[in-house]
């Protein structure tokens, strides 16, 4: 898809529910149907992983080094509002001994919680939505390529626009420096990043905004995982990006964002008025996914800014998000 159409898509599709409600129906609005992949695609930005693409990553590899960036699962990390996160292990074993020879016992675990969105994790297609006045007066909340919520909503999952939906992502990956652009451990709170840092930090790593390609997954470090294990501060007033680079980032086409952070945008947002609206810019009307909570510091110390990146997104029917284990290979 040329730029042109997608900053077009991007410059013209309603902030928060705005816009010419005489020209939106179901099957016609300001960020949908999409204008490449059509009116049923559930797979956003993951589309932009074909077989050329994984090959030009797979390229990347030269010394076979894993870095993990995900954070670990358990007890006491930062969770968003009120969610929840438990694993306990039932009994003392969990099963057996079975076999009256090799007397075999095992464990398993009860896990607890909104899996998909607590850790390391992964916002999919029917996560987020835009409540917003239609072409007839109707009040609609719709999502991704113009899915509503009588569309897709279930008790037991969604029906449409689940995560396993999304295809998995094997591409290269840019670590974007803006900490390490401004020479501190960790960006202050709230602070905004612009276009002008994220150029900068590109700039500083050897790097240049025309070397993006579609497909890439494009992530920003704050340094905010420093407070990971001082959850009130950690959630708390976060920097990140806002709507002058969510308008940047739909220009590069990348198949999803990440950060060192829990929402990956700035919190609060400076207009009052507007509560995460780059996750609406991003993920309802351009079908850009975001992984949250990640960690780089690895990547830093050996100076690793490119990379291939690996994420799958665990296939659970009907979830809004997904945990996951992403790692980078350089």
């Amino acid at each position: 898809m040329p730029r042109s159409i997608t900053l077009a898509l991007a410059l013209g599709a309603i902030l928060v529910g705005g816009g010419r409600a005489d020209a939106q129906t179901r099957e016609q609005g300001p960020w949908w149907p999409h204008p490449v992949w059509g009116p049923d695609d559930q797979a956003g930005g993951s589309n932009w992983i074909t077989p050329e693409v994984v090959l030009r990553a797979s390229r990347l590899v030269e010394t076979g080094q894993v870095y993990e960036l995900g954070q670990v699962y358990e007890s006491g990390m930062p969770l968003f509002g009120q969610r929840t996160y438990a694993m306990s292990i039932p009994g003392s074993p969990t099963g057996g001994p079975f076999g009256r020879n090799n007397q075999l016992v095992y464990f398993d675990e009860f896990l607890c919680g909104e899996i998909g969105q607590i850790g390391t994790q992964f916002d999919g297609p029917g996560h987020i939505g835009t409540r917003m006045t239609m072409g007839d007066g109707s009040k609609a909340d719709v999502f991704y390529n113009g899915f509503t919520r009588e569309e897709i909503e279930g008790s037991y999952g969604l029906k449409k626009l689940g995560v396993e939906n999304v295809r998995p992502f094997f591409t290269r990956g840019v670590l974007i420096d803006v900490a390490g652009l401004k020479g501190v451990d960790a960006l202050d709170h709230s602070y905004e990043v612009t276009v002008a840092d994220v150029r900068g930090a590109l700039e500083r790593q050897g790097m240049s905004e025309g070397e993006l390609q579609p497909g890439d997954a494009l992530l920003f470090r704050y340094g905010w995982s420093k407070y990971w294990k001082e959850p009130e501060k950690y959630n708390t007033n976060p920097p990140g990006i806002g709507m002058e680079v969510a308008a940047w980032l739909v220009e590069r086409q990348p198949s999803m964002i990440g950060s060192d952070q829990w929402t990956t945008e700035v919190v609060p947002n400076p207009d009052p008025k507007l509560q995460f609206p780059v996750h609406q810019e991003l993920i309802t009307k351009a079908g850009i996914w975001n992984l949250e909570n990640m960690v780089y510091e690895s990547l830093v110390e050996d100076g690793v800014h490119e990379f291939l990146f690996v994420f799958t997104p665990v296939r659970f029917k009907g979830g809004t998000g997904s945990p996951g284990r992403p790692i980078a290979i350089r």
